[in-house]
Order: structure tokens, then sequence, then C-alpha cells
């Protein structure tokens, strides 16, 4: 389910990738029997390529690993979580429109996304 630019994090890898990682993390806590989770895919593609080079995305089957979504108490999905330092500045629940996580991440990547120069002229 991962797309272009998208790591897959698991447990085994997820230590490496998302705490360590020198960039903002967005993971993407999803199962493929959830309908909300589908829905939320290709948001979380898009958003990859708009915060490209600023946040590192990464998807999680919650199904195939478990550690991980116990150790941060996810207990719903889909569950978007952001890292910076290796620890969650943001947690969002559930499906949420593409504005609204890209709000909550503005906040954490030290500017804002690509596309955010023709979303403003398309509002003019």
């Amino acid at each position: 389910m991962a797309g272009s630019g998208i790591v897959e994090v698991t447990d085994a890898n997820f230590d490496q990738d998302v705490l360590k990682s020198d960039t903002p993390v967005l993971v993407d806590f999803w199962a493929t029997w959830c309908g909300p989770c589908r829905a939320l895919a290709p948001i979380v593609d898009e958003l990859a390529k708009d915060y490209q080079g600023k946040l590192k995305v990464g998807k999680m089957d919650v199904d195939s690993n478990s550690a991980t979504p116990m150790r941060y108490k996810v207990t719903g999905i889909p569950t978007l979580l952001v890292f910076k330092g290796g620890q969650v500045v943001e947690q969002l629940v559930g499906y949420r429109p593409k504005e609204a996580i890209a709000q909550a991440l503005d906040k954490h990547v030290g500017g804002t996304r690509l596309d955010a120069a023709s979303a403003d002229k398309a509002t003019v």
C-alpha cells in the first residue's frame, strides 16, 4: 500500500526510520479491512508529495505489526502520528480531510507544503 516516496514502516525498522529521523515523520497506522483507512490512503500519498524533502511519510499495517501500535496506544484506525526528534508531537485519529491534516503538519515541518502557492492562487 506504500506509494512513491512512502516508507513501509514495521516494528523492526520503526526506531531507525521514524525515531532516529532527522526530519519530521508522519506515520499512518492502517489495515487492509479498514474502509476509512482506504479512503485516507490517497490523501496521505498526496501529502507525501506535497511535503517532499520536508517530511518523511510512512505507513504501518497494524495487522502485521502489533508492538508499535501498542507502544503508542493506537487503539483506533486510521491514526496519524507525527514524530519530531523521536517524540510524538501530533496525533490525529479517524479520517480527516487533506486540509485539516496539512494544517496540523504545517505546525511541525517549519514551512508550508510545495503546493501551498498554487492553492493560494486558486482561492484568490
